[in-house]
């Protein structure tokens, strides 16, 4: 059994310090950057909300499937990257002007553009957020966050599927 390491002292109000392996440092900076891939998760869901609402056209029962599928997916996603936050001893962010902040993706337009707009728009948000998945994983790596790496992993595998499916239904 591992001893626990003279650091874990507790704090003035009496809880324990987080001695979990991984630095303070690097703790804030892959909280940090798991902020921002929280901020792309919920404005991407937004964003494909309001694409599953304001469909029109002839692909209209596809796509308001599939947006809606979309939407669930990353609904779904957002509590485990906010709870890596926590468990790395940071607060989630979880106010629009927070996510406004934070995010890499543009807000979803004021009037719905048509399906094919959105389908573009989608792949680009979904490209994005795999980005934003991607630039954190090497400063995970680093810190031996094998939870955090892993999330990563999952949410760039989605992201990346979903933007070829979408993309897919751009081709002649």
């Amino acid at each position: 059994m591992a001893k626990p390491s003279s650091k874990s002292a507790s704090t003035k109000t009496g809880v324990p310090r987080i001695d979990i392996g991984i630095s303070e440092k690097d703790r804030a900076a892959i909280a940090q950057g798991l902020s921002g891939l929280l901020a792309d998760t919920y404005t991407l869901y937004l964003t494909t909300h309001n694409f599953h609402w304001n469909v029109t056209g002839p692909m209209f029962n596809t796509l308001h499937t599939m947006f809606m599928d979309q939407y669930t997916a990353l609904w779904n996603a957002v509590d485990p990257v906010a709870e890596r936050i926590r468990s790395l001893g940071h607060f989630a962010p979880g106010s629009y002007a927070q996510f406004g902040q934070l995010t890499s993706l543009p807000d979803v337009p004021a009037e719905p553009p048509r399906a094919t707009e959105m389908i573009r728009i989608l792949v680009e948000g979904h490209e994005a957020v795999a980005r934003t998945a991607r630039e954190l994983f090497p400063l995970a790596d680093k810190a031996s966050d094998e939870p955090t790496a892993d999330l990563l992993t999952q949410r760039m595998t989605e992201h990346e599927q979903a933007a070829w499916m979408l993309r897919s239904l751009l081709e002649d």
